[in-house]
């Protein structure tokens, strides 16, 4: 019996199970499955996620494409979901098991030296950008059609294995909103897949601090409890200066007490001295705060980096480091108090914190 061009329905609870199987086998070869997962009708939950999707669909070349691919990814056909650098590999559940490559061309020097100077001496912003929460002002910047962090039509490439001759078919569709409901889960994927590096960006406004050292007293700059939070230390006090050009202030000589004299002394009576209890005994100290710890307790919550940074009030970046440093680490009062607090939570209450219920 001949099918044409068209091949038979296989219902999807069918479809699943074969490709539970293929990915099965994979899975026993090493290959690492990471399945898009979808709760209830909406795709993304969080800005990244739909902020992605709104930019794609913002576009006349997808708009009437990319609806094909909403059924499949809400029924969890997209099996498998990697971002890397400048590209994303997935495996979608169709008749078969279809494999779709999208190359994504990386954030172009000029574009993100131009995106950073937009965003200069909004630093309280940028450092919300990096955990995934950011300002009105900033966030016009990293969504701007043209000139933000989303990629245009044209820096795109789309492939898939299936038979569909269209450019994009409802697997590549799928796969594409699927970048938006991972950006939910780890937003600075994005940056992995523009080419962006983390450090750059802190660096570049670290340095942005430091120069305007000297210019005029009113211009943003980082915060020494905010660097702490970025870096994952502790920021010693300054000493207070001494006033430009001014003389140090001479020290007054002590004013010792009058000596009584040897009849006063004599005429006196002397007086027993109780004995002085001796001071309690300080309460030990709690454990210092090591990077193994860290990683301890973010797993006892199944919370990844970015989550367990957000739950903490700190940078993506300042837990990650934390996680690969050995010894004790030198935490900041106010982020030790937030790490003391979050160590005594369960696993549900620390979720429930996380999510503001």
């Amino acid at each position: 019996m001949s099918y044409y061009s068209w091949r038979p329905y296989v219902p999807v609870a069918e479809r699943r199970a074969r490709a539970l199987k293929k990915l099965a086998t994979l899975q026993k070869k090493g290959v690492c499955i990471k399945p898009v997962e979808i709760a209830g009708r909406k795709i993304a939950q969080t800005f990244w996620g739909q902020a992605w999707c709104d930019h794609l669909e913002s576009f006349s070349d997808y708009e009437n494409r990319l609806p094909r691919g909403r059924t499949y990814i809400r029924n969890g056909s997209v099996c498998h979901l990697e971002i890397i650098r400048g590209e994303v590999h997935a495996i979608v559940s169709g008749s078969e098991l279809y494999t779709v490559d999208i190359a994504i061309q990386t954030l172009p020097a000029g574009k993100w030296e131009g995106l950073k100077q937009r965003c200069a001496g909004q630093i309280g912003s940028l450092l919300e950008l990096l955990q995934g929460r950011l300002s009105k002002n900033v966030m016009a910047v990293v969504t701007d059609r043209h000139q933000g962090l989303f990629p245009l039509p044209g820096e795109i490439r789309l492939k898939c294995s299936c038979p569909d001759w269209a450019v994009m078919c409802k697997h590549v569709a799928a796969v594409l909103y699927g970048v938006g409901a991972r950006l939910d889960e780890a937003p600075e994927l994005l940056f992995l897949l523009r080419g962006i590096d983390h450090e750059a960006l802190i660096g570049a406004e670290v340095g942005l601090a430091a120069g305007a050292l000297g210019r005029k007293e009113g211009r943003p700059r980082i915060a020494e409890d905010a660097l702490a939070d970025v870096f994952g230390i502790e920021m010693p006090k300054a000493a207070v200066p001494s006033g430009a050009g001014a003389a140090p202030r001479r020290a007054e000589a002590p004013v010792l007490p009058k000596r009584p004299s040897a009849s006063a002394a004599d005429r006196t009576p002397k007086r027993k001295t109780k004995p002085v209890a001796k001071a309690a005994q300080p309460s030990k100290k709690a454990a210092p705060v090591t990077g193994k710890a860290v990683a301890a307790l973010r797993a006892k919550f199944g919370m990844s980096q970015s989550q367990f940074a957000r739950l903490l009030g700190v940078s993506l970046p300042a837990v990650a480091a934390w996680e690969k440093k050995k010894g004790p680490l030198n935490l900041q009062a106010r982020t030790l108090h937030a790490w003391n607090t979050s160590a005594k939570l369960t696993k549900r209450q620390a979720w429930r914190v996380l999510n503001g219920s």
